[in-house]
């Protein structure tokens, strides 16, 4: 079984953070959002990997590399432009050749891996293909949500049958929501080349596993175990944080000292330096670091070479290199890189910004 992860978007959601930087490379724990679903297709045994990338190639070339890091071999597969998640299987056509994938969303963040939802589909395809010639040609992940309206919604059977897909429906079949991680055989290209473009001018991949439902094609489902966030947004993405932090075991791999308080699951990576400060967990402080007189709250990620002084920040992303000078306050909020965020004292007292396109600043 091959992989292939779709990381060709704009990310126009997270701007302007994607203004200069791949949406999935916007890190959730000190660690890219890709860098996540690379790995769980490593620990399913999936040792080929297509990776769609579009305008921020170059910087995801330079991220991910050839792969060996995670013991797998990755191609890159250029996308014109985003022209549908269908049209992305119809890009990776020669490199998937034959075999069955797994298609992952590049933005997506799930709790549940990947190992046993692809070995049910290989059980479930030997075992039915021996038993009446009746293997799936498609399995699909599911999640229940509030409203459904705002998804594609799958409509089952009491038996784990598929039997219709629905986009953004104004009456939904059911709670079930596709979550973004899809199995396929290779029934999956006759599909996608037979299907036309949406009222959005996309290639739908709902509707090319309508098309294999409409010709006689088995598609069985599971349900997520577990949370599943789109880290395409700037809520979702901090939600991601905080569930990947209660993750980790507390490590001091860099400098305390005496004067500082380190409470519950705190990471300090090699390099940082933490002085007459509180840090309260789950919480990790990024390589090279410096926090100083200053309180950082539960739920933040502070990334590599940063300077935080003087300053009170919880519940937030900081990205790398980013200076928090006497700024108190700081809640909820994504930091992009090299931004300086600092009181100059001077008077009158005034806010004095310098912001690029599509930011957005919530003053109290």
């Amino acid at each position: 079984m091959k992989g292939l992860i779709l990381a060709g978007g704009a990310g126009t959601r997270l701007r302007p953070i994607t203004h200069t930087s791949a949406k999935q490379l916007v890190p959730v724990a000190n660690k890219p959002i890709l860098y996540y679903g690379i790995e769980d297709m490593a620990q399913a045994g999936i040792r080929e990997i297509g990776i769609i990338v579009g305008d921020t190639a170059p910087e995801i070339r330079a991220a991910v590399g050839d792969g060996s890091e995670w013991g797998v071999t990755v191609t890159y597969l250029p996308q014109e432009a985003p022209l549908g998640l269908a049209h992305c299987v119809l890009v990776a056509r020669d490199f998937l050749g034959d075999d069955d994938f797994v298609m992952y969303l590049g933005d997506n963040m799930l709790q549940q891996g990947l190992l046993e939802f692809v070995e049910r589909f290989e059980q479930a395809r030997h075992d039915e293909a021996v038993a009446d010639g009746g293997a799936p040609a498609a399995q699909i992940l599911l999640a229940k949500v509030e409203d459904p309206r705002q998804f594609g919604v799958a409509e089952v059977t009491g038996t784990g049958e598929v039997v219709r897909l629905v986009e953004k429906p104004d009456q939904p079949p059911s709670d079930l929501a596709l979550v973004g991680v899809y199995l396929f055989d290779r029934s999956i290209h006759d599909a996608v080349a037979a299907i036309t473009p949406s009222a959005r001018g996309e290639l739908e991949i709902t509707d090319a596993i309508q098309w294999l439902l409409d010709h006689g094609h088995r598609v069985i489902h599971e349900v997520l175990q577990g949370w599943w966030i789109d880290a395409g947004k700037k809520d979702p993405l901090l939600e991601s944080n905080r569930y990947i932090l209660e993750t980790l075991e507390p490590a001091n791999r860099g400098t305390v000292d005496a004067r500082s308080s380190i409470e519950g699951r705190v990471v300090i990576q090699p390099g940082a330096v933490v002085r007459g400060s509180r840090v309260r967990g789950p919480t990790i402080v990024g390589e090279g670091t410096v926090v100083e007189n200053s309180y950082i709250g539960p739920f933040t990620s502070i990334g590599a070479d940063c300077e935080i002084r003087d300053a009170e920040l919880d519940h937030s992303v900081v990205l790398d290199r980013a200076r928090i000078i006497g700024v108190e306050g700081i809640a909820d909020s994504l930091i992009g890189r090299d931004v300086e965020l600092t009181r100059s004292g001077q008077r009158p007292r005034a806010l004095r910004l310098m912001l690029g396109d599509h930011s957005k600043i919530d003053l109290e």
